[in-house]
C-alpha cells in the first residue's frame, strides 16, 4: 500500500465532502444567518424608533407637565386676586357699616343732648319762675307765665 494513494484517496473523499457541504449544508446555513442578520437589524432599527419615540414622549410630558405648572400658577394667583378682593370689599363694607353706626349714634347722641337742653331750660325756667314767686310773694298768671317760659328758654 502506499501511502500517496491513501492520501489522494482522503483527498478525493475531502473533495468530495467539502462540495456535498458547500452544495446541501452551506446555502441553507448562510441563509439562517442572513435572516437572523435581518431579524437583529430589524429589532436594533425598532429599538432605535421606540428610543426616539420614548424621548419625544418625554419631551411632550414635559411639555404638558409645564403647561400645568403654568395654569395652575395662574389659577392659584387668580385664586389669591379674589380673596384680596373680597377682604378690601368686607372692610370697606365694614367701614361703611362703622360709619353708618358712628352717625347713627353721633344723631342719637345731639337728639340726647337737646333733650337734656330742653329739660335744663324748661327746670331753669321753672326754678327761676319759682324763685320770682317767692321775691314778689304773689303768684303769675299762668298765660304769662308761659310765655316768659318760652322766652327764656330761646333766649338760653
Amino acid at each position: 500500500m502506499n501511502i500517496n494513494l491513501t492520501m489522494i484517496g482522503q483527498m478525493v473523499s475531502f473533495v468530495i465532502f467539502v462540495w456535498f457541504c458547500m452544495k446541501y449544508v452551506w446555502p441553507p446555513l448562510t441563509q439562517v444567518l442572513r435572516d437572523r442578520q435581518k431579524l437583529i437589524a430589524a429589532g436594533l432599527e425598532n429599538a432605535s424608533k421606540a428610543e426616539q419615540q420614548l424621548q419625544q414622549a418625554n419631551e411632550a410630558v414635559g411639555n404638558e407637565l409645564e403647561a400645568a405648572k403654568l395654569e395652575a400658577n395662574d389659577l392659584i394667583n387668580q385664586a389669591r386676586n379674589r380673596a384680596n378682593q373680597i377682604v378690601e370689599e368686607a372692610k370697606a363694607q365694614a367701614k361703611e357699616e362703622a360709619e353708618k353706626i358712628v352717625q347713627g349714634a353721633q344723631s342719637d347722641i345731639d337728639l340726647e343732648i337737646n333733650r337734656a337742653r330742653e329739660e335744663l331750660r324748661q327746670k331753669v325756667s321753672e326754678l327761676a319762675l319759682t324763685g320770682a314767686e317767692k321775691i314778689l310773694q304773689s303768684s303769675i298768671d299762668r298765660s304769662q307765665h308761659d310765655a316768659m317760659l318760652t322766652k327764656l328758654a330761646a333766649e338760653l
